[in-house]
């Protein structure tokens, strides 16, 4: 019984055309989460779960394993990731692999490195944790966020009565998609990922960044370029 990471990358893309092989400083996007799982030498297998033979032979050039293709019908973009993660789970477990912990690191956190993924590792042992997933601080106070009502009135959208001096300074964070490790059963029974046993791992805002877009693409591109 093993670890294993498992890095999710389907073809396509609605918000940025093929961003997970999109060349980023110089390299594929999906290379650095790749490089930084195998660099954190915590794993038995860095797999690359995609339905493209293009971005299979792309992470194996990175060194990842790619055994296997994604079943079409969980290519699509309205399919669960954790639907994706159990395939693979399944499909090693046929040719005689099995795993005790799985880890998630989606590629589009280019910028979490192999410390992160060693540091969430620490917490999970020093925690004796079911889960560990990463977050960040949130950007901005949650007292100043809430819907806007019809027409996008904003009457009642700051309840100054209801912020006291403790809220004004409460620290939030938010999941920042980088790092989910759990135990394998978990994941297969599809029991809750935070349950009392589910332990945050914080992470520096910089290495945070979600590639969703042109503009989350370009930060890492700066944020890359500038070493920050």
């Amino acid at each position: 019984m093993g670890n294993i990471a498992i890095i999710p990358a389907r073809s396509g893309s609605k918000g940025l055309k093929d961003k997970n092989i999109k060349e980023l400083n110089g390299k594929p996007m999906i290379a650095y989460t790749i490089e930084a799982a195998l660099q954190s030498k915590l794993f038995d297998c860095v797999h690359v779960s995609t339905d493209s033979t293009l971005y299979a032979d792309i992470a194996e050039t990175y060194g990842a394993e790619v055994p296997f293709l994604r079943d079409k019908a969980l290519a699509g973009s309205e399919v669960s990731t954790w639907d994706a993660l159990r395939y693979v789970i399944q499909k090693y477990k046929e040719a005689g692999r099995e795993f005790s912990l799985v880890t998630l690191l989606q590629p589009t956190s280019p910028l979490r490195d192999a410390s992160d993924i060693c540091g969430a590792f620490l917490v999970f042992q020093e925690k004796d944790a079911d889960a560990v997933v990463s977050v960040c601080q949130l950007e901005h106070s949650i007292q100043i966020c809430n819907m806007l009502g019809e027409n996008d009135s904003m009457y009642q959208f700051i309840d100054s009565n209801k912020i006291g001096a403790r809220q004004k300074n409460a620290v939030y964070y938010r999941i920042n998609g980088a790092i989910y490790i759990q135990k394998t059963h978990m994941l297969m029974e599809k029991e809750n990922l935070y349950n009392k046993k589910s332990y945050a791992y914080i992470m520096s805002r910089e290495h945070s960044v979600d590639v969703d877009d042109l503009l989350d693409f370009k930060m890492a591109e700066f944020l890359m370029k500038e070493n920050i």
